[in-house]
């Protein structure tokens, strides 16, 4: 093999849809684009699946799903079959990553695994967890520099084992674009527009932001909130709103291929999530489209939002506290584009797709070397 040819296999057992497939499948075509040989292994039933076909990415139906026999069977065949022809394995979530490390104990020879961790949520402290992230592992990747830190504090993870990368994003697609065309396109009315884009998961802090929504809507008149994206909270979400009369303000376009004009429609983003995130695509999305934004300083956000510099940020469950961050944004079109103009540069000099490219390359030569 060249040296300067990486073979790299994929594996994600997870079946549902959200930043973390968005960031394999980014990677996984960046890795093609520079003349890598890519395969993701993941279950039929995964949305990452067909996903991948649709966009040209060597896929393979496992039932590695869940933590069960027949999955640690199927990941010791596939291994023993098809492991020899690639260099590294990069796990993500814990289902995979428990089987692959389990499937390679029984075996001789196997490609070494990358770890990436996407969230924060806590990691268990007992000796199997440090058994799979420390011995198991040649190396893990974690997608903010906060979240490596966790690990080593919490943890007791070495430093020296574990490298940050960031999620890259598009930044020919991800620009500021003409608003008025973007509306007419897709239909937005005139008025101005806060919008949110994320996975409907209650931790993304959808319900924080009605009850903000419902403080401001009185006093903001004029403007509408837009809530892009779908997931198992949608319906729930949709009776919310229509029974608290915020339907005429309110409006749910559930997924959309056309993010880049969807944010370039709105005026403010934002993203009040209470959950373990690394740092989330929606946020990078949104500075690289030139708006300011208002989230919270849970897992990595902090690391895209600078506070007071690129956005705004409010302690999470807290909706008086969103609802007067908000206000003052929207009252003041200025801060809004001062906001704004700091977060693209921003974005443009530390969200490429290349920079992540970059690093997942060295990351995978040192494990192969290892």
């Amino acid at each position: 093999m060249p040296a300067e040819r990486l073979r790299v296999v994929h594996t994600e057992s997870s079946t549902g849809w959200g930043g973390q497939e968005i960031r394999i499948l980014t990677e996984a075509e960046g890795m093609l684009s520079r003349g890598h040989e890519v395969m993701l292994l993941t279950a039929h039933s995964a949305s990452i699946y067909d996903a991948a076909r649709q966009r040209g990415i060597p896929a393979l139906a496992v039932p590695i799903e869940k933590k069960r026999p027949g999955a640690l069977v199927a990941m010791v065949r596939w291994l023993r079959r098809h492991g020899a022809g690639y260099d590294v394995i990069n796990t993500h979530s814990s289902t995979d990553s428990w089987l692959t490390a389990a499937a390679r104990t029984w075996l001789r020879r196997a490609p070494p695994i990358v770890r990436t961790r996407h969230v924060s949520t806590a990691v268990g402290k007992g000796w199997a967890a440090r058994w799979l992230y420390m011995r198991a592992s040649a190396h893990i990747v974690t997608t903010g520099e906060a979240l490596r830190q966790q690990l080593a504090r919490d943890n007791g993870f070495e430093l020296s084992r574990m490298t940050s990368v960031r999620t890259g994003i598009d930044l020919d697609r991800f620009r500021p674009m003409d608003q008025a065309a973007c509306r007419r396109e897709l239909g937005v009315d005139a008025r101005r527009a806060l919008g949110i884009v994320a996975t409907l998961r209650d931790w993304k802090g959808h319900d924080y932001l009605l009850d903000a929504w419902a403080r401001l809507r009185q006093r903001f008149p004029e403007w509408q909130l837009l809530v892009i994206g779908d997931g198992p909270q949608r319906a729930r979400l949709e009776g919310r709103t229509a029974d608290e009369g915020l339907a005429d303000s309110v409006r749910f376009v559930g997924n959309q291929d056309d993010v880049p004009k969807w944010l370039n429609s709105l005026d403010l983003f934002t993203l009040p999530s209470f959950g373990d995130e690394g740092v989330p695509q929606g946020i990078m999305q949104a500075m690289a489209c030139g708006l300011a934004v208002v989230s919270t300083p849970v897992g990595a956000i902090e690391e895209a939002v600078q506070r007071g510099r690129t956005g705004l940020l409010v302690p999470p469950r807290d909706a008086a506290a969103l609802a007067d961050a908000l206000a003052s944004l929207m009252g003041d079109a200025a801060a809004r584009r001062t906001l704004g103009e700091a977060g693209h540069a921003y974005a443009r000099a530390h969200f490429g797709i290349d920079v992540m490219l970059d690093k997942m390359e060295a990351v995978f030569r040192e494990a192969i070397r290892g």
